[in-house]
């Protein structure tokens, strides 16, 4: 498929959400829950990162919940909102995210140009389904800086967001691995045939 196919694509699947969805809340909030199925959030900390009321967030929150497309859960004082991964339509929002943020052309440009990567990781926000215009990814293996640094560059004129990386050989990735487990992180993808 060309590249200019592609960011066609790219822009139809971003206008979609956008005509689908006239609130931009319910768009973030859904980037934000549903990129990773493991993050949570609650309404105070939601108003503040998407700069918006409280009251605004939770209609939303409170719409999304009506069609079972959000969970929530307490704890303490707090009231936690999750996606709803049992949900039908749970994959092809998770699926149109991901092509929303971008993430899907990151991994396909990274698995089939980069030979010899072992495994790949989402770091912090975007890992948070945070879409801030930095993404940070983890590579583990023996990667040639000129490629992939030509690759970022292709990429990134794609999906209009920065990408920053930092490439790990084996030992390197041994000694990071307490560091990786501290911080959000998604592993977007493992060469399986590599024995550990």
């Amino acid at each position: 498929m060309s590249s200019i196919t592609t960011q066609k694509k790219e822009m139809a699947v971003d206008n979609l959400l956008s005509g689908l969805i006239a609130s931009k809340t319910r768009i973030k909030l859904l980037m934000r829950l549903f990129f990773n199925p493991k993050a949570r959030a609650y309404l105070r900390e939601l108003a503040k990162e998407f700069n918006v009321s409280t009251n605004a967030v939770r209609e939303e929150l409170n719409q999304l919940k009506k069609t079972n497309l959000l969970k929530s859960e307490k704890n303490g004082r707090q009231i936690y909102y999750m996606a709803n991964t049992e949900h039908a339509l749970f994959p092809e929002l998770k699926s149109m995210v991901g092509k929303v943020m971008g993430i899907d052309q990151v991994i396909d440009s990274i698995i089939t140009r980069l030979g010899n990567l072992e495994k790949a990781y989402l770091m912090d926000d975007y890992a948070e389904g945070k879409d801030t215009g930095i993404i940070d990814i983890v590579l583990v293996g023996d990667i040639n800086d000129y490629h992939l640094n030509d690759l970022s560059r292709k990429t990134e004129k794609y999906i209009k967001r920065k990408i920053r990386t930092l490439v790990l050989d084996r030992n390197e990735y041994k000694i990071y691995l307490s560091e990786l487990k501290k911080r959000p992180n998604i592993k977007i993808w493992e060469n399986r045939n590599i024995r550990k």
